[in-house]
């Protein structure tokens, strides 16, 4: 098999995965409607955070291949939760270096509300603009 078309199904796989992934999430929410809490967003995340490294290092010690390992952990929880994929570095970071664990929730959580903050002021602006 050539690179080329190693990565196309590398691409394919996590394609699948996130499409699979997202119609999970969207499944979901659509049993938690008109909830005061974002019960459905938190149940995700919470699934996501606990399966990601149980799937993972299963995966990697059964040997499966990349691209269905890629399929379920990039694509299937990658567009299920994203919060699963910053949980499980931010682990890891801290288990390495505690000071750099720290560093990057701190700019993770202030940098992202920060910057959805940023974005509704500039949806803000373009609105008041005649």
């Amino acid at each position: 098999m050539s690179v080329k078309t190693y990565q196309m199904g590398t691409y394919f796989s996590v394609g699948l995965g996130g499409i699979v992934g997202a119609l999970c999430r969207y499944g979901i929410s659509m049993l938690f409607v008109n909830q005061v809490f974002p019960l459905a967003t938190l149940l995700v995340n919470l699934v996501g955070c606990f399966l990601l490294p149980i799937v993972s290092k299963h995966l990697w010690i059964q040997k499966i291949p990349a691209p269905y390992r890629l399929a379920v952990g990039t694509g299937f929880l990658g567009s299920f939760t994203t919060f699963s994929t910053f949980s499980l570095e931010t682990w890891e970071l801290l288990q390495e270096n505690m000071t750099v664990g720290l560093a990057y929730i701190l700019i993770t959580v202030f940098g992202g509300l920060s910057l959805a903050w940023l974005g509704f002021e500039v949806v803000k602006r373009k609105e008041r603009q005649p």
